[in-house]
């Protein structure tokens, strides 16, 4: 079987406990779309960027998604959570099968520094397999801006990338290039989704292997479910979108070392950058 069908769950949000409902949009994509065999939601999606909702996992939360699942039957990424561990907190989204199990958990790997200040970057890359369809690897949010994420998931075999992202700035038409980017560069679907409400502001995108634009939210609530088909992935793999760039073979193939990921610190270019920090009006404007 090579087709699926995911469902993004773009939903008017607030900054409070949204666990409740969350699980009720869940089961109504479950009866509206019983085609469905995933859904996804935006980073941060069940209590949105405070801290004091930090939780261990397994957690409350986190249970009473695995909860659900098993009452769906759907593959279940609830967007992420903060999660305490070892007395960190990093923002992590749990991946769960329709059995109700945590298959993996994805930690964020680039928090939004310097705003997302005191969470701690993951440092694992997650992919996990759905038998008989592919592999699928996950990142959230500000981890697409660094296409070293996405190309090391797709080199780990990953197939369809899921993307939870928070976005309510007006870097979004960045963002939107970006995921399409990923797609063509890295020839696999990625589906960045993004809340609406007081959290986000939607446009949501769901991108193919040629970076063609599936599906582009609007600004509201909105569910999109859409059916990928995983042989057509590896065809363009194999051809080339249209029968034309082949990029991750000339990747494989190419003997370059790439030095800047060899050197044991960074370039004297990116030294002169400055540190990182939030920009404050400059003095002579005050």
């Amino acid at each position: 079987m090579s087709k699926f069908s995911i469902a993004g769950l773009q939903l008017e949000l607030e900054p409070k406990d949204n666990v409740a409902l969350i699980c009720d949009e869940v089961r109504s994509v479950c009866k509206r779309f019983p085609w469905v065999d995933m859904v996804v939601l935006a980073e941060l999606a069940a209590f949105g960027t405070g801290l004091k909702h930090a939780q261990t996992m397994p957690g409350a939360a986190e249970q009473t998604f695995c909860a659900l699942a098993k009452e769906t039957g759907l593959w279940i990424l609830p967007g992420s959570l903060y999660e305490k561990k070892d007395g960190k907190v990093y923002n992590t989204a749990p991946v769960i099968n329709p059995l109700g199990d945590v298959v993996a958990r994805c930690r964020k790997m680039f928090p939004f520094l310097p705003y997302e200040v005191d969470v701690v970057s993951g440092e694992e890359f997650t992919v996990f397999d759905v038998e008989g369809v592919g592999r699928f690897g996950v990142s959230i949010c500000y981890d697409m801006w660094f296409p070293e994420t996405t190309r090391t998931l797709v080199s780990m075999g990953a197939e369809v990338i899921l993307h939870p992202s928070l976005t309510n700035t007006l870097d979004r038409d960045a963002e939107l290039a970006i995921a399409r980017a990923s797609a063509v560069t890295n020839q696999c679907y990625f589906f960045d989704i993004n809340s609406a409400g007081k959290l986000a502001f939607g446009r949501s995108i769901v991108a193919g292997p040629g970076g063609e634009v599936i599906h582009q939210a609007s600004s509201g609530r909105e569910i999109i479910p859409i059916e990928i088909d995983l042989d057509y992935v590896r065809r363009v793999r194999e051809r080339g979108w249209h029968n034309l760039a082949q990029p991750l073979k000339s990747f494989r193939d190419h003997k370059a070392p790439f030095a800047i990921y060899q050197e044991g610190e960074p370039s004297a270019a990116l030294k002169a950058l400055g540190p990182l920090s939030v920009s404050r009006k400059n003095s002579k404007n005050k």
